[in-house]
């Protein structure tokens, strides 16, 4: 009895350490592989998103590659709109950098005053270091910086382009690939692979065409409800805030402090504040019991603390870009391992759906 213990006991701490080790390196690889396969999934992700509008153009007679490439060009084009509407807006803001550095030169010293008397640190010690560090920034750091800045804006341009060219590849070459996954397996399992990579397929594309429109209408209710409180480049901060809601939960708080900072920058009143808090608050109420409800639904089936949880690690490993892809991918993963005898208890883990209405469903 001792011995099968001990046997036994063994072998859990065994197959724990296999657990660990392999998570830790199976998760530092994914962050080392960043810059292959962050564009690589943003590519697969999209390429699904315009798969039912390349199908259309396809029926009606085009060939494969021009619908795939009239496709990609499309989305290239909103993209580039979208990043041509934000530089223009923040040039905008830099044009008014001088008036907002007046708003705010009294909001800093009565900032300062409170912290002197609020706190151990005297007056002139938070002087000397705001002195000291605006020197650091007015020296020969800047060079470095504008080295930085150019080194970033060319890799980001790289990737960018990079993306584009994998979308027309996995949309003009997707029956090849298809086939390839489908081939991997025994006839007798062709059938249910197909049926996985379909439900896949759908539920990414219902999930994303379903938040790019919740993204609109909240965009012009955040511009409304902005534009009559006052903030100044009402339209950037809407257009931003509409699109970190593609980011659960944490998306809304960053928009709402987002719009207060810049709304509260540029006119230094709290009357301001008070109107974003507002439009924040009715936009969250519209988003949660109407526009979500209708627009998005139940899209993917993937419990809310998994949801949290999954976007925490894609921040960890990638970032913003991260944060993103983790809801579509885990959906996807939830639906392989759904189908998958071995991996069904993590796919049921991972899903929101009942025991009971798993069995009813069966």
């Amino acid at each position: 009895m001792n011995k099968s213990g001990f046997k036994l006991g063994h072998r859990i701490l065994i197959i724990s350490v296999i657990l660990i080790v392999g998570n830790y390196f199976l998760f530092l690889g994914l962050a080392k592989a960043k810059v292959f396969l962050a564009p690589f999934l943003t590519a697969v992700i999209l390429s699904l998103v315009v798969l039912p509008l390349c199908k259309k153009f396809e029926k009606s007679g085009a060939k494969r590659s021009l619908s795939s490439f009239t496709n990609t060009f499309l989305l290239f084009i909103i993209s580039l709109g979208f990043i041509a509407l934000v530089f223009f807006q923040m040039q905008s803001m830099v044009s008014k950098w001088p008036k907002i550095k007046e708003t705010m030169k009294p909001k800093i010293e009565q900032l300062k005053t409170f912290a002197a008397e609020k706190t151990p640190i005297s007056k002139e010690k938070i002087e000397s270091k705001s002195t000291s560090s605006s020197i650091i920034e007015s020296g020969s750091g800047q060079g470095k910086k504008s080295v930085s800045f150019l080194t970033k804006i060319m890799s980001f341009s790289g990737t960018y382009l990079l993306v584009f060219i994998y979308i027309f590849f996995l949309l003009n070459y997707r029956d090849r690939f298809k086939k390839f996954l489908i081939r991997l397996f025994p006839d007798e399992k062709r059938k249910k692979v197909k049926n996985v990579i379909h439900q896949s397929a759908q539920v990414v594309q219902n999930y994303l065409l379903g938040k790019l429109i919740l993204m609109g209408l909240l965009a012009v209710v955040y511009s409304i409800g902005l534009g009559l409180s006052g903030v100044s480049n009402f339209i950037l901060v809407s257009i931003i805030a509409a699109l970190l809601t593609i980011i659960p939960y944490i998306g809304n708080i960053i928009g709402l402090i987002l719009a207060m900072a810049f709304g509260y920058l540029t006119s230094g009143e709290m009357g301001v504040l008070i109107g974003v808090a507002i439009t924040f608050t009715v936009s969250q109420f519209l988003e949660s019991y109407v526009l979500q409800p209708y627009v998005v639904g139940d899209k993917v089936d993937l419990h809310p603390f998994f949801v949290i949880l999954v976007v925490v690690i894609g921040n960890a490993l990638w970032g913003v870009i991260g944060m993103i892809l983790a809801i579509p991918v885990t959906a996807i993963i939830t639906i392989i391992f759904l189908h998958v005898s071995p991996l069904h208890p993590f796919g049921f883990l991972l899903s929101k759906k009942s025991a009971s209405e798993e069995n009813s469903g069966s």
